[in-house]
């Protein structure tokens, strides 16, 4: 069976929203992260906010080798409303989205990824559907925005891989524990 991987970057108070507010010491560690994320994946599972953020960005983005992969990877994106933009290899889900998740994971393939998305990454959190978790957690308190563990039921981790980048990155990868 196929698993689903959220990977986030967030502050040390576990705020996930704008990332790019607080991601600002990008080192060789935490970008020797990303290749090593998406070797698996085969497919992505976006939000709508998500979506429309990135297909703005990343399809003229020379940022390697996440433009190549989420360029090129099926993307599956979770929304009532039809996409305003057009990206490849991009499918809107029908119907719940856990339940596409729980049929997708049992189909062939790769990993299945989540990267961003803090509304989808918290839905497949609660519906015990997420395998690992991939956490960048940068070095700093935020103080407000959205948290990713915000509203969530218990969940037992265990962690697989730990590491601290030169500028103070803590890089955790989980499993979720049944």
């Amino acid at each position: 069976m196929r698993k689903i991987v959220v990977t986030e970057f967030l502050s040390l108070d576990g705020v996930a929203e704008a990332p790019d507010t607080f991601i600002t010491d990008w080192d060789d560690v935490v970008d020797a992260s990303i290749p090593r994320a998406i070797a698996t994946q085969d497919a992505v599972i976006l939000g709508r906010q998500s979506y429309t953020e990135w297909a703005q960005f990343w399809p003229s983005s020379q940022i390697e080798p996440f433009a190549t992969f989420i360029n090129g990877v099926a993307k599956h994106v979770a929304t009532a409303t039809p996409l305003d933009r057009d990206w490849a290899n991009t499918t809107v889900i029908d119907g719940g989205l856990v339940e596409f998740v729980r049929d997708l994971k049992r189909q062939r393939g790769g990993d299945i990824g989540v990267h961003g998305s803090i509304s989808v990454a918290q839905a497949l959190l609660a519906a015990d559907v997420v395998d690992e978790l991939r956490l960048v957690i940068a070095p700093c308190v935020v103080g407000q925005g959205r948290r990713l563990l915000d509203g969530l039921p218990s969940l037992r981790l265990a962690p697989t891989r730990s590491e601290t980048s030169p500028t103070g990155y803590l890089l955790v990868d989980y499993r979720v524990v049944r």
